[in-house]
């Protein structure tokens, strides 16, 4: 997707190019609903993608678990807590991100969205998501709730510890848990293994994308397996996406998938195959190009669970 500069008002002067911005679906907003978008990257869906697509492997475990409207109320939640959630990263870093070229001219970092104005944009998203969850079985709803205090701790991380990676995963992946209870009514060993398995392939993506920012963050003072690993990600790379693969194919087994799931497992290991050959640390737009192929994996999971049902 070709990237575009964040607009000012037009009186202003013209905004910088940064990298972090993608306005080319969002252009025939107003300028100030713009700024509201981008906030919640609705230009920039893949980390939807990577939100939603764990809640449809927990409803796949299930034996006609990929219920359509299920699936679509898990999309519409996935968008509104996705915003959400970017909207309280952005408030936590807007000091950092001022600072970082990929994200200074996000709207908190730049002024242009006030603290008082996020805080209402949390809370309309998180109503969203929470009509959403009261679409769904009660066992989901509990569950969706306990993911609460990892979507509120992930922001800060970063400050602390060079795997926020690992609480990424602990977060993106809880939706696994959520898509498992709304169809199965409650968990088990297989959601649970999933679960393991989505945490290692999260591992595995973000710090390819973290590579985006690494001089940055050292500049700054903020942590990641980016920076951690450095020369050796290529390696770590093999033994998070080769986790990854064997938890899910352990998981398909526990939940007593058939036959045809495990050759269709064939697919997204090439693609994780792909990535780690593919990958250059200090080229951003590979890092970004890569992270982004990220849906493309997940979907082929996906499609191995529905075909474990056959």
């Amino acid at each position: 997707m070709q990237q575009r500069p964040c607009p000012k008002p037009e009186n202003g002067p013209k905004p910088e190019n940064v990298a972090d911005q993608q306005l080319s679906i969002l252009e025939w907003l107003p300028p100030n609903l713009r700024d509201y978008a981008v906030l919640a990257r609705l230009d920039r869906p893949i980390g939807t993608w990577l939100l939603l697509v764990p809640c449809w492997w927990g409803m796949a475990l299930v034996q006609g678990g990929l219920d359509p409207l299920t699936g679509v109320l898990f999309a519409i939640g996935a968008i509104a807590m996705r915003g959400a959630g970017c909207t309280v990263n952005d408030l936590a870093d807007k000091k950092f991100d001022a600072l970082v070229e990929r994200t200074r001219n996000r709207p908190l970092a730049a002024g242009r969205i006030g603290t008082i104005e996020a805080l209402l944009f949390i809370g309309v998203q998180s109503l969203v998501g929470l009509l959403v969850l009261l679409w769904m079985p009660r066992p989901a709803q509990l569950v969706a709730l306990a993911s609460i205090p990892l979507i509120i701790a992930y922001p800060f991380m970063k400050r602390i510890t060079h795997w926020p990676q690992a609480f990424l995963g602990l977060t993106f992946n809880w939706g696994i848990f959520v898509g498992h209870a709304a169809m199965a009514g409650g968990l088990g060993w297989p959601p649970l293994v999933l679960y393991a398995g989505g945490i290692a392939w999260t591992l595995g993506y973000d710090t390819i994308y973290a590579h985006q920012d690494k001089e940055d963050d050292i500049r700054v003072g903020v942590r990641s397996l980016a920076l951690r690993l450095g020369g050796a990600t290529r390696d770590w790379l093999w033994i998070f996406y080769g986790t990854s693969l064997a938890f899910i194919i352990w998981a398909g087994a526990l939940a007593g998938l058939s036959w045809p799931f495990y050759p269709a497992m064939l697919a997204p290991a090439a693609h994780m195959v792909w990535q780690i050959r593919s990958l250059s640390i200090d080229d951003r737009e590979n890092c970004l190009r890569l992270f982004r192929a990220n849906r493309h994996t997940g979907l082929l999971v996906l499609a191995a669970l529905a075909l474990g049902h056959l």
